[in-house]
This record gives structure tokens, sequence and C-alpha cells, in this order.
């Protein structure tokens, strides 16, 4: 997008975007397909674009090499979203990447970390979320079993930031499983909550509509879900069903499988009329 073009934009405030993509094993191609998205989410207006899970790195071969690279000055992924968000004059939540070092600047010698970081609309990394809860399960697909924790060191710190479309929680993926983590985000005043995702094609047909509807209903917040959808290599098939979820759970937008965007403007008078009306906050006993 030109400088002009950009000065074109009618940029709304609280509209955000989910990016939906379906990264191979080819770095250099997922940040072309990025670039690309990140572009489109800014000319529909856009103030903040949420990108997958795993958006420049997918295999898990290639998480100890790039998470190390990614720690250094002279790193790829991290300029490249500080890049975007500068150029194209909106906040990036960079889903996930790995890097080898922890939020106080100590190094994860065996491990990575899953790291989701935001960018604001001058390029500046403005805050950083550590994946708490790592994917170690048996899925009935061509992959069988994952084992997050061989590779990544979980975090340990809630993140809640103020955006331009509302105070943000966030999380990753395999969080959305445990309810309380978002009360947590809750409590620390967050309105909507990004999840960037690679859930496996089983996981996701049986749990992630339902389970995004509910930490959305319960919390009484937005939820902004991107995910990786589509086969991303031989072994491995992702849902996909990227989706933004109102505070009364509805389902605003939603794409199904294949790379592209979903948008929807985030009502935070919607969403205080609803804490209003329903005080469930309130009327908690434990």
């Amino acid at each position: 997008m030109s400088a002009q073009a950009h000065q074109a934009v009618n940029r709304q405030a609280n509209r955000v975007a989910a990016i939906q993509m379906v990264s191979t094993h080819d770095i250099a191609a997922n940040l072309r397909e990025a670039g690309r998205l990140l572009a489109e989410a800014a000319a529909a207006g856009a103030s903040m674009a949420v990108l997958p899970e795993n958006f420049a790195v997918l295999a898990t071969r290639q998480m100890i090499g790039c998470g190390r690279r990614e720690a250094d000055p002279d790193n790829l992924i991290r300029h490249f979203l500080a890049e975007q968000s500068a150029e194209l004059g909106i906040w990036i939540v960079g889903g996930s990447l790995p890097i080898a070092s922890r939020p106080d600047g100590s190094t994860v010698r065996d491990r990575v970390r899953a790291c989701c970081l935001v960018y604001n609309d001058q390029g500046e990394e403005v805050a950083r979320y550590d994946k708490i809860h790592l994917f170690d399960a048996m899925v009935e697909d061509a992959q069988g079993q994952y084992r997050e924790s061989d590779t990544f060191e979980p975090g340990e710190d809630v993140v809640v930031i103020d955006t331009p479309a509302g105070r943000l929680g966030l999380a990753i993926c395999y969080d959305l499983r445990f309810p309380e983590l978002f009360r947590k985000l809750r409590e620390q005043g967050a309105e909507w909550v990004s999840l960037p995702s690679a859930f496996t094609w089983n996981t996701g047909d049986a749990h992630w509509h339902v389970l995004l509807r509910a930490r959305a209903i319960e919390n009484q917040l937005w939820m902004v879900a991107p995910g990786q959808g589509g086969q991303n290599s031989e072994r491995r098939r992702t849902y996909g069903h990227s989706m933004i979820v109102d505070p009364w759970g509805r389902v605003m937008s939603e794409i199904g499988e294949g790379s592209g965007v979903v948008t929807a403007d985030l009502d935070m008078e919607r969403l205080r009329e609803i804490r209003a009306r329903m005080p469930v906050w309130e009327h908690r006993k434990l």
C-alpha cells in the first residue's frame, strides 16, 4: 500500500481484523503472505490486525534456530512486524513466534518461548505475552502426538494492554481451554482478547466454536481468534474458522478454510450495556 493510499483509508479505531493463513515450512513465503493479508486488513479500515499462531514459523525443527535469531538484534520476524505496522499505520498483534529469551532478557538455552508481540502503528514493540499453556496431547490425526513442552518453555505472566480498540488481553491457542486465564484477563480490565491459534482439524471441529463462544459469554468480552486453516504440511491439517465473537456469544464474522481476512467493529458501548444489564461479575460467589 502506498503512502497516498494509506492516507486515503478511513481508519476505524475499533475495527479489528483477524487474519487466517495456511503457513508452510517456507518462512520467506509465509512472511510474504502475511504482508499481503496485513495490507488487505489495513485497506479494509482496520486499526488493528491479529495474525495467527506460528504465522511465520510452523515446523517444529525450525523453532530453536529461529528462536535464537529472533533473540538477537539482527532478527527477521520482529523486524518484519515493526516494518509492517509502521508502513501500514496499524497496530499488529503478531500471532506467535519463537524467541530464545525471557521477558527479563535472560536466555532460554535448551528451548524457546512462544511469544505474542504487539506493535503500535509507529512500529514500536509495546507488549509481549509468552504462551502459558503448552499443547501436549494425543490427537487422532496424521501427526498423532503433539508435545510443545519438548520445544517450548512456558510463560508465567498475564498480559493486558491499552489499544485503540479497547483494553486487550493476550492469549494463544491452547490457552483457550483454561477459563481461569480469561478470568484473570477480565480482572485486569480486558474488554477483548486476541487468540492467535493453530488448532488441529480434529480438535477444532469438536471444540473451537463452543470454547470461543463460552469464553466470550462467561467473561462478557470480545474474542478475536485468527487461526491456521488448511493443509499446512503432509501430516498437519489445521481447522481455520477464524472468527470474531461479541460479548453475547454471537459470531460476528468468520472464514472457513484458506487464507483470508475477517473484520468487525468492536462496539464497546454494547459491551458495557451487556455487563450492566447482566452483572454476572458482581454476582460471583467464588
